[in-house]
């Protein structure tokens, strides 16, 4: 008997088409023509029913690779926080495949603690969760200083274009909505991994009070180190490096957000607002993040 996870007393219907994809995908993985998965993978059969039959407290911060296998420390670990047993089982499956550990949270509960154990280099978040909803979580995230630089993907059925904004203003570093594709989604978990590491220029500017150094991606203002996310530091850095220049927000998107994740001219003041709330002094009347009515944004040398 397989269980469903845990029960939060509202409908669920992404259950359905994730368990169908699952097994589309892992019956074409194994190149048979079994009618289910559970016919399909002979071999990881035990896996898979290891994962969704214990007890959600006993699951709870654990994959399918732990419990089998343990991860491997050359595996850049994902957390994933997904309420519903069939879309962590299809998420974790895909990711794993991918070359990444992944650790389940069927909520929100603990899932900082474990992370100051053992940070991850991602965390996947479904908003509607146990617990404090995922949003919370993000901020909760953001605003813990061992944590704050980590990525943030939202994966989550909320899709109007108020749920995106509110995800990206609260630190969100891309936001996917269900369903989703599979292949999608590992493609956007690698990018967004990949982009810490493509800052060429590695010398330490400094402009006033503010010092951005790229080698280890740390902002300092006045001296002391601000958090911030990796595209918001790619987007600071990419200003500084052209400062006095005007940009509009199509060549930011361009610039910046390269991988092609879900963004709009919208998203780019999203990103400025939080970063002047960060580095100027007073954010509604900043000196260096300044907006050019009519293009868009340029960074200004202090005076």
């Amino acid at each position: 008997m397989r269980s469903s996870g845990p029960k939060t007393g509202r409908s669920r219907p992404g259950a359905d088409w994730a368990e169908e994809i699952y097994q589309e995908f892992t019956k074409s993985q194994h190149g048979c023509n079994a009618i289910s998965a559970d016919y399909c993978l002979r071999e990881t059969v035990f896996q898979d029913a290891a994962f969704v039959s214990l007890a959600p407290d006993s699951r709870m911060g654990m994959s399918t690779h732990e419990l089998i296998a343990g991860i491997g420390p050359a595996k850049q670990l994902v957390f994933v926080v997904e309420d519903d047993a069939d879309i962590a089982r299809l998420i974790c499956f895909h990711v794993e495949s991918a070359g990444f550990a992944t650790r389940w949270f069927p909520s929100s509960f603990s899932v900082v603690e474990e992370a100051l154990l053992n940070p991850p280099a991602l965390f996947l978040l479904d908003i509607m969760i146990p617990g404090s909803d995922g949003l919370e979580l993000c901020r909760h995230i953001r605003q813990t200083k061992l944590l704050g630089g980590i990525h943030i993907i939202f994966l989550t059925a909320k899709s109007t274009e108020v749920d995106r904004i509110r995800g990206l203003e609260l630190g969100g570093d891309d936001y996917i909505t269900k369903p989703f594709s599979p292949r999608e989604l590992v493609a956007r978990v690698r990018a967004v991994l990949r982009s810490t590491a493509e800052t060429v220029e590695t010398e330490v500017l400094r402009f006033g009070e503010i010092e951005i150094d790229a080698s280890s991606m740390i902002v300092r203002v006045a001296g002391r180190a601000v958090a911030t996310t990796t595209r918001e530091f790619r987007l600071l850095d990419y200003l500084a490096r052209h400062a006095t220049r005007v940009f509009t927000r199509d060549q930011l998107l361009d610039a910046v957000w390269t991988e092609g994740s879900f963004v709009t001219p919208r998203s780019v003041d999203v990103y400025v607002r939080r970063l002047r709330e960060k580095i100027e002094p007073d954010p509604d009347n900043p000196i260096y993040l300044k907006t050019v009515r009519g293009i868009g944004y340029r960074f200004d040398l202090p005076r």
